[in-house]
This record gives C-alpha cells, structure tokens and sequence, in this order.
C-alpha cells in the first residue's frame, strides 16, 4: 500500500514524479535536478498538504488595474472607439424631437426625414465602431489570460517540486475552468462597464439637453436602482465564493477516488467515497441554487432603476407638456430611457451579477492558492549551497574551468571530505495519522562516494525511503541531510544541487535527443554528452533517432528506452547524489548492468532502488528493508545473517550480468 500511495502521491496537472527533473527557472528555481556520493555506511533502525500559498499577494483589484495600466495604448484605443461607438445613443433622442417637432408635426416631413437619416448615418457610424471595440477589448483580454495560465502553472509546479510538496489535483480545476472563466468574465465586464459608462453618459447627456428637469427625474430612480444593486453586491460575491470553494472540493474529491479506486474496491469502500463524492455534488448544487435565488436582487435593481424611470416620465408627461415641453422632446426623453438607459443597466446589472461576481471570486481564488513567486520572500538566499556560499541566483553561475566531463562539478565532488553525503536521524514517516509507520526511526549514514542498493518486498517502504531521501515526501519525525542541508524547508532550487531521483515512470517531452539529455545540464557541450550516452549503452538508440538532433517523440519510444533516456539525463546532471527507484525494470538485464556500472563509476553517491537482486550484487553494500529489523551489509554477509534476502534472493534468480565494455558510436 506504501508504494502504491507513494506513486500516486505525486499525480495532478500533468506532474507525475517526473516533476523533479522540472525545477523550471520561471518558478524561481534552476533547470537542475536531483543528487549526493559513494562509501562505506552504518545502518541503526528501531521498529519499523500542500504548504500554506503564504499571505503575501496582490488583490483582485490590484491585478485587474495593473492589467489594464500594462496595456494602456490598447485601453486608451477602446476608450476612443467607445466614445464612437456611443454616438447613436448620444443623439438618438435629440434628433428624434427635431424630427417630430421641426418636421412631422410642423407639416414638413421631408425635414423629419433629413433629421432620422442623419440618425441612420450615426448608426452605420456606430456599428464600425462597435467592431473596432471587440478587436481592442481582445489585446486586453488575451494577455491578462495568458498571464494567468502561466502563474496557475507556476504555483503548480512550485508544489509539486518543492521538498514535501505534492500535486494538487484542484491545479487543474483552476487552469481548465477558473482561468477560462475570469478570461470570460473580464471580457464581459470590460464590455458592460464601459457600456454602461459611455451609453448611459450619452443619454443624460442627451437629456440635459431636452431639459435639465427632465434629466433630473431619469436620474434619480436610476441612482436608487444601482444603490440597490450595488448593496446587495457583497453578499452574492459572498454565495459566489462558496459555490467556487465547492467546484474545487468536488474536483479533489473526484480526483482522489478515481486515483484510489483500487484501493477503495479492496478495502470494500466505494459506498462510503460515493457518499463522499455525493456530498460534494450536493454542495455546489445547493451553492448555485442560492446564487439562483439571488437574480432576484438583480430583477429589484433593474425595475427600480430602468422601468421605473419610464414610469415617472409617463405620469410627469402632461404637467411637463404644460410647462412648455414639445411632444417631440417627451418621445426623445423616452427613446433615451427605453434604447439608452434601460438596456444600459440591464447589462451592467446582469453582466456584475453573474459575471463580475465570478470573475472577483474566482480571481481571488486563483491569486490566494497560486502566489506569485515575486510577492514572497525568497529562501533561496538563506539556503547554503554545498560549498557552503549563499544561493543567491540559482539560475546564475560563477565562471568556471571548463566543464570536465560528466558527474558533479569540482565543488560538488569536494564534499567527499566534508562529512556524510546522506545523513538521516531518527526518521518515520506513515500515510495518515492512524497508520502504521511505513519507516520507523530510522538512523542512516552514507559518507559520499557510496554505492548502496536497498531491496526488500512490495510495501516494505523502499520507494518510500526514496522520496524522503530526494525530499518529496515530508517525516513526520527526524531530520533528513544532503552533504549537510537540511532536506526539510529546502527549495527546490538548493536540493536540486544536492540530488536526482529518477523514478520507474521516465518522463521524456518532445523535442530533440539533446534537449532531453541536457535538460538538468544545458551547458553540457556534444563531446561530453557522447561520452554519457556511449557509457550508458545508449549509442544504439541516439543513432536510430538522428544523433543528438534527432527528434523525440515520447509515444513513439518503449518504457526501456525511455528509462534510458532518463538515466543518461541525470548521468550528466551536476548533483553528486544519484536515486535510481526501479529506473531500469524495463532494460534487460545486460543493459541494466551497463547503466548501473556506469553509475557506479560516477563521482558521487549511488542509492539504487533494486528490482532485480543482479543490482545488490554489484553494489558495495545492501540495505534490506522488510518492516522488522533492517539489515546491511555485503552481499555474501547478507545470505548468511538475513532469512529475508535470502527468500528475495530464491525469488529473484537471475544472476549478475558482467557489464559490456562501452563502445563509442561512430
């Protein structure tokens, strides 16, 4: 069960375990990956979320306007088209009464008709610049989306990557649905409060200009109408929060029982994680009736606001009349109610009901679970690298002899003598709070320069100890060190100098042969990376795909080659500790000797997670793990004082295959 969960631990958004060899610059850490040395060891063992985003970002409101102020011509150039655009509502109403009044009613309707098709022409007018609008309103919208991706994607990986961190499955929920609907929202509320701006400006504008009275009785249920709206405002967004926080719940919910459900079927409980599930559907179902019930606050506003506004001018009609009010200046004060004011608030209203609230719930949501790096404070710099000196800019690195071939660089490989490479004390880690400890106050020591290999039954906890070693997984007691850092609270940027776990699951991307080789290595020159894969026997598969230009297509390589594409990878990264965790099942066991021997010969540490008993073999001592009593030593010792190597050794019969002398491809 241990390494089930374990290799399930680390799924969501697309990073599986693979994520280690992603420490991404633009997450604040190095493109580097994973790893520590090689020599003799003692072995003393009795018995067998996520972190906080942090409280420092930036508001809803300070993201929107900084949005807005980054793209001030194309803001600038939508104001303007909007002005164009709010033509037709602007002179509707006046053009309409002289219309009626100068043409129609007065027996000239040749001038009536003059005055409408000067309306028609502030119409046509109005349309271009409506088209303009939307071109303008996506160079807004299209940035401020992207940026929002990147950051979602960011958080996540930061996560994933960072010591103790894990994927968070709801990464998804927010990059596939919340990023798409604050995209959608912000273009709907750009629309209808710039609408709503520009076309009900135009109408009391053009009201004033029938008669100031007139203006003043449209105004003053439309100013009731949004203090109505505007009041109610802080509870929907309220009801819109929680109907957010649901959608997440049910997606983690969702998410966890499909990843468990073998689980869930031997334990015999799918009843109680359909329930579960059930009652996360439940919550949003009630969350999204409330904000249902809530459109009628929205219904008060626009009857309070736009109809009542016709209501008041219909019944002042006759005493305006009276007061010397023209017909045709009654019919425009209506067309600049009914065409201008009304549908105005009515978008207004509709569009930050629904989508506004939306879009400052959801926004909040994403920037409160996916700080930018840039609004925390860096640990980088209060991490010690290896050699001792501050990490300052870990993307960044001081001029140097050139590079001498692969393994860690000379300061890295120093720490032969500066104490042990792994260092754990007292160490226990379990799933949940009322489970077994998987790993019970552990005490390990492996001075740089060891070649360990740790075998064991299923579930005893090898993968287990893997993942604490590299600092995915956090203890719940004891202290993990890697040439003297502390694996706990590390960023990934300072562990990703210090260690490389390549996991059973190789994580190979599109791109060419090189790329994937030099990704943990990028200044690696074509000589150096040739010597790697001729030492690992992977001549064979760089030539059949190009050399190193040759381009790589994942699905298009077997589990066997691309194990051998990982191994080579963190052959040539600079990190003096290398985790193997079954990363070579799929090679036979000729190849699998070839990878391990040239491991072997590596500076540094070499910890294999053993899956055939040919790798306790060749390593210099075994560590066996079998959830009593741990025991180490030699291979030869082990057969004589461990009952449990010895059955593993019955099951695993093969024998130890001599490794190929390595031939350069020409």
């Amino acid at each position: 069960m241990s390494r089930r969960r374990l290799d399930t631990s680390h799924r969501g958004l697309g990073t599986s375990r693979r994520s280690l060899f992603t420490s991404h610059r633009g997450l604040g850490t190095s493109r580097r990956s994973l790893f520590t040395s090689r020599r003799g060891f003692r072995v003393s063992i009795r018995g067998g979320r996520r972190g906080d985003p942090g409280t420092a970002r930036a508001g809803v409101r300070q993201v929107t306007w900084a949005a807005l102020r980054a793209r001030r011509p194309v803001v600038a150039r939508l104001a303007g088209w909007s002005v164009v655009e709010a033509l037709p509502a602007l002179l509707s109403g006046v053009l309409v009464a002289r219309a009626v009044d100068e043409g129609f009613l007065a027996g000239r309707p040749g001038v009536g008709l003059g005055w409408l098709g000067l309306l028609a022409g502030a119409v046509l007018v109005g349309a271009v610049a409506t088209g303009r609008t939307y071109r303008s309103l996506g160079a807004v919208v299209e940035p401020f989306r992207d940026d929002l991706a990147a950051r979602v994607v960011r958080a996540a990986l930061r996560d994933a990557t960072r010591a103790g961190g894990r994927a968070d499955s709801a990464s998804a929920a927010r990059l596939t649905h919340q990023v798409e609907l604050v995209r959608d929202t912000f273009a709907g509320l750009l629309l209808v409060t710039r609408g709503f701006l520009f076309a009900a400006g135009a109408a009391l504008l053009g009201l004033v200009a029938l008669d100031p009275v007139v203006a003043a009785l449209v105004a003053a249920p439309l100013v009731a109408g949004l203090a109505v709206f505007l009041g109610a405002l802080p509870a929907m967004a309220g009801q819109q929060r929680r109907y957010v926080r649901a959608g997440e719940e049910l997606g983690r919910a969702g998410a966890s029982a499909l990843s468990g459900h073998r689980d869930v079927r031997a334990c015999g409980a799918a009843g109680r994680v359909v329930a579960d599930v059930g009652r996360r559907v439940a919550d949003q179902a009630a969350a999204e009736r409330v904000l249902s019930r809530m459109s009628a606050v929205r219904s008060l506003s626009l009857g309070v606001g736009g109809w009542l506004p016709l209501a008041v001018l219909l019944l002042a009609a006759p005493r305006l009349v009276d007061r010397g009010l023209t017909a045709g200046a009654v019919l425009g004060a209506l067309i600049y109610v009914s065409t201008g004011l009304q549908p105005a608030l009515h978008a207004l209203v509709q569009g930050l009901g629904g989508g506004g609230l939306r879009y400052v719930v959801t926004l909040d949501r994403i920037l409160r679970t996916c700080p930018d790096p840039q609004d925390e404070p860096d640990p980088q710099r209060d991490v010690p690298s290896p050699g001792g000196a501050p990490a300052d800019r870990p993307d960044e690195q001081a001029p140097s002899a050139p590079d001498p071939g692969p393994g860690p660089p000379a300061g890295l490989a120093g720490l032969a003598g500066t104490g042990p490479a792994v260092l754990v004390r007292g160490l226990t880690f379990r799933y949940g709070a009322a489970a077994r400890p998987v790993l019970a106050d552990v005490t390990l020591s492996l001075p740089a320069g060891e070649h360990l290999a740790v075998v064991g039954a299923s579930g005893a906890g090898k993968s287990t100890l893997a993942a604490l070693l590299s600092g995915l997984l956090a203890p719940q007691a004891g202290t993990v060190l890697l040439g003297g850092v502390p694996v706990a609270g590390a960023p990934p940027a300072a562990l990703t100098r210090l260690r490389v776990l390549v996991p059973q699951e190789a994580y190979v991307f599109t791109g060419s042969l090189a790329d994937n080789l030099r990704y943990l290595r990028p200044e690696a020159d074509d000589g150096i990376v040739a010597d790697a894969v001729d030492a690992l026997g992977a001549g064979a598969l760089a030539a059949r795909l190009g050399g190193l230009d040759g381009a790589v297509t994942p699905g298009a390589l077997s589990a066997g080659e691309r194990q051998l594409v990982a191994a080579v990878r963190a052959y040539l990264s600079p990190a003096p500790l290398v985790i193997l965790d079954e990363a070579t099942c799929h090679l036979d066991p000729a190849a699998e000797a070839t990878v391990e021997d040239a491991f072997a010969r590596r500076p540094g540490t070499l910890v294999v997670i053993a899956h055939r008993i040919s790798s306790a073999v060749r390593a210099r001592r075994v560590l066996v793990v079998d959830g009593e009593r741990p025991v180490a030593g030699t291979h030869e010792e082990l057969l004589t004082r461990s009952a449990t190597y010895r059955e593993l050794v019955g099951h695993w019969d093969d024998r130890p295959t001599p490794a190929p002398a390595p031939a350069r491809q020409g």
